[in-house]
């Protein structure tokens, strides 16, 4: 039956007189009631179409009957491709800004790195500040149009440490070279001792002699190698006291240096605003330089007692170790150049051995602290 409508409603065509009234009302109602079975019980009208034709025009005109499904969709209210456009902006719109639901968590990571800028900015700002008053100051004092801070006992102990450690060092250049020397004589010997072996096999007649002379140079060649061992110790034990323990204080000596011309620029700095008018904006300026000199008198005191105590524990400990390694240096050498073999050996067991002048036993200011 369907089949039959469908047919139907496709051939059929509507006449309309020249009034615009329908010829025939019994076809018209006839054709409505069929047209809303279809669409009641029909296939689906998106496969199907309306042949319409008027009077005295084209009578092969189709009107496709999913335009009737869009006009009751459009009366309804119903807008599918729109929404679908929407769907589309609104997922473009969230690809483009990932972020956007992270807001408060952004704004936290840029107060963070503004914060760390900040502080770098005003680190950078004090150092210029810093370094522009110390270079004020060393080239005034170099020029004779600055004052410094001198502590007379401090600076003399100084120099006589930067004095010591000179002669220190020469002595440790030329231990180094006698310790080269002597160990390029013990291998001599060494070679020379067994050359002389090796011919007292060799030679029949004069076996005794080049014995004797192979057995001699082994005996130097041992005491020569625990003569060696001696100035070994001694070489290491100098080294460790004068690249080590002496710059170790020399070190923070230099600190002391710096802290007291920064002390000194800061000073100059107050003493030239103290000097100068008495506004407001100078006495902000004065109670700002007040307190940055203070801060620079106080790192610069306590460095300065840094310094005088280690000056201290290093002159305590440079006679306690060279007064051990020069026992052990000529009581080694006395007993090899004498041949004397047990003295030698007994010298070198006994590395750890002091000997106590008078007063040595009183404790020394180190232990006392």
């Amino acid at each position: 039956m369907a089949d039959s409508i469908m047919s139907k409603a496709a051939t059929m065509e509507i006449p309309i007189n020249s009034n615009g009234d329908t010829g025939t009302l019994q076809e018209d109602d006839s054709l409505e009631q069929d047209l809303q079975q279809v669409m009641v019980s029909g296939p689906n009208l998106n496969e199907t179409s309306i042949v319409s034709g008027g009077y005295g025009g084209p009578a092969g005109g189709i009107i496709p009957t999913s335009s009737i499904k869009d006009i009751r969709m459009k009366s309804r209210g119903v807008g599918l491709p729109k929404s679908q456009s929407a769907a589309s902006r609104l997922a473009q719109h969230t690809d483009q800004h990932p972020g956007s639901s992270n807001n408060n968590g952004g704004n936290s990571t840029e107060e963070v790195s503004r914060g760390v800028a900040v502080e770098k900015l005003d680190s950078v700002k004090k150092w210029g500040i810093n370094t522009y008053k110390c270079t004020k100051q060393m080239f005034s004092e170099r020029f004779g149009r600055g004052s410094r801070t001198v502590d007379l006992e401090l600076e003399a102990q100084i120099d006589v440490l930067k004095e010591t450690k000179n002669k220190y060092e020469n002595i440790l250049r030329l231990a180094t070279a006698l310790t080269s020397h002597f160990q390029s004589m013990v291998q001599t010997q060494q070679a020379l001792g067994d050359t002389f072996a090796d011919l007292s096999q060799k030679s029949p007649e004069l076996q005794d002699e080049f014995g004797y002379n192979a057995e001699t140079q082994k005996l130097l060649c041992r005491n020569g190698e625990a003569l060696l061992s001696a100035v070994n110790f001694f070489v290491s034990s100098v080294d460790t006291l004068v690249n080590k323990t002496m710059e170790d204080t020399l070190t923070t000596i230099k600190l002391y240096e710096n802290t007291r011309l920064e002390f000194d620029a800061y000073r100059s700095d107050l003493e030239e605003l103290s000097l100068g008018p008495r506004d407001a904006a100078t006495m902000v300026r004065i109670d700002m330089a007040q307190h940055d000199y203070q801060i620079y008198r106080d790192k610069y005191e306590r460095l300065r007692s840094d310094v005088t105590i280690k000056l201290k524990f290093l002159e305590e400990n440079k006679v306690k170790v060279m007064h051990k390694q020069l026992l052990l240096f000529h009581n080694a050498i006395s007993a090899y150049f004498a041949g004397n073999q047990e003295q030698l050996e007994q010298t070198l067991i006994q590395f750890n051995v002091k000997l106590k002048p008078p007063g040595s036993d009183k404790p020394s200011w180190l232990e006392e602290q």
